[in-house]
């Protein structure tokens, strides 16, 4: 073994009591995460990296509400600067049945927090000449050459359809605008279709696409923003393009080589103890009951068809080590994942400006937003009324989770709680958004 004279010197050098301090608070940070977390990030003081402890208390305090209010069950929050952890806390229970101690390396279902995990392995393909953003769908998809639009119903309730205009594109299917409908809710007879379909209990994931070619588009290719199946169909086209089941691709190119051991499509019977308890807010007598729905996977085993836009588990920690390493420009602890330019091109805004627009569509008629490879971007800070910079991007959740990364104040933050339907709970609907508010009202100083 050769060492630099440096570090032979160090050796024979009792440490400070700085460094001493320093180890022990990493010592005492590292037995707080409990079995299975994997955090290598460094742990510092918030006015370090310019937040104020004081105001950084704000949030912590708004989540001991949310818990002690009786709204969420449990939580787990984690903010990081300059590739370091400022605060990672958690709160309440893991399982409020069993009275279950939430702890930092609990596991949560980060449903569609999955798509943007989609997007980063399309992209891997997209740097490699295996797809381009204006080819057809059709070119991977050949099922979808006779998909058809719905234009309204029958006098005896069917659906009236038309011929479509031409193939969706790659771009439109990234960004929500290629008119597949999703079925998370049934208020229209092409979602009500869609959730009948069961498309993402496929056996397989050739039955879920053709489950899903027989169905009729919402709209045209590339006329609205429509939330969508799409995250799912790239993760059948991942299949296609790679010849690798999309469980493996994720695990072999972006899972393993970012030692994000705790995210899959399943929870293994060892980490069960982990796996947090899944509630759902009921309006009507305005209490969590017991969760029910499309999204109700059945996480002890490998399901037969992964789903890209909303199967995978994952903790705080983990998705921390996949936001830095799409905040470092693709790359974490000398693991390229990305290309710089690849995640730029992913967080730019893919929409037309007539999209963006229209005041009927639900996420497009938010003014200073665009949508990239399956992310909102701020592109407008004012408009969108966020403190976020912009260039910002983020998306969550049905559960709950929410995050995003903000590569001009280098900044992520990531949320974790697992209560569906939270949108319908007043003190809830805004929690992204609320908690958003108090760490840019802690950044004091962004330039330090």
């Amino acid at each position: 073994m050769c060492l630099t004279p440096l570090r032979e010197k160090s050796l024979h050098r009792a440490p400070s009591a700085a460094v001493w301090a320093a180890m022990l608070a990493s010592l005492l940070a590292t037995a707080a995460l409990g079995a299975g977390a994997q955090v290598d990030f460094a742990s510092v003081a918030p006015g370090s990296v310019g937040l104020s402890a004081d105001r950084l208390a704000l949030l912590d305090a708004y989540m001991k509400r949310q818990v002690q209010t009786g709204h969420v069950p449990g939580a787990v929050t984690l903010l990081a600067r300059h590739g370091k952890i400022v605060a990672f806390n958690m709160y309440g229970e893991a399982d409020p049945d069993r009275h279950t101690a939430m702890t930092k390396s609990a596991i949560f279902r980060i449903y569609s927090q999955t798509k943007v995990v989609t997007g980063v392995a399309m992209m891997m393909l997209f740097e490699e000449g295996r797809w381009r953003f204006d080819d057809p769908v059709t070119r991977f998809v050949p099922e979808f050459k006779s998909l058809r639009v719905f234009k309204g119903l029958n006098a005896d309730g069917s659906m009236r359809l038309e011929d479509i205009g031409r193939p969706p594109t790659m771009r439109e299917l990234l960004t929500h605008s290629a008119g597949f409908g999703y079925g998370l809710s049934t208020d229209t007879p092409v979602d009500k279709a869609y959730a009948e379909s069961n498309f993402m209990a496929a056996a397989s994931s050739q039955d879920a696409i053709e489950r899903i070619a027989k169905l009729p588009l919402i709209s045209q290719p590339g006329v609205h923003w429509i939330y969508s199946a799409a995250a799912d169909i790239q993760g059948y086209i991942v299949e296609r393009i790679s010849g690798q089941p999309l469980s493996d691709f994720l695990q072999t190119r972006i899972f393993g080589p970012l030692r994000m051991n705790d995210t899959g499509f399943y929870v293994p019977a060892s980490k069960n103890s982990r796996f947090v308890a899944l509630k759902s807010y009921d309006a009507a007598s305005k209490s969590l009951v017991a969760p029910s729905g499309v999204l109700m996977f059945d996480y002890s085993h490998p399901p037969g068809a992964a789903s890209g836009g909303a199967g995978l588990v994952s903790t705080a920690s983990d998705y921390l080590r996949f936001t830095q390493m799409l905040l470092n420009g693709g790359e974490l602890e000398g693991v390229r994942i990305l290309a710089p330019a690849a995640v730029r091109l992913l967080a730019s805004n893919h929409l037309a400006e007539d999209i963006r627009a229209k005041s009927d569509e639900r996420f497009a008629a938010r003014t200073g937003t665009g949508f990239g490879v399956d992310v909102a971007v701020v592109e407008d800070a004012a408009k969108a009324g966020t403190l976020r910079g912009e260039g910002s991007y983020d998306w969550g959740g049905a559960a709950g989770t929410w995050f995003w990364v903000d590569p001009k104040n280098d900044l992520i933050f990531i949320g974790m709680i697992q209560v569906m339907n939270r949108w319908q709970d007043p003190q809830l609907q805004n929690i992204d958004t609320e908690t958003t508010a108090l760490v840019y009202g802690a950044l004091v100083n962004p330039a330090k």
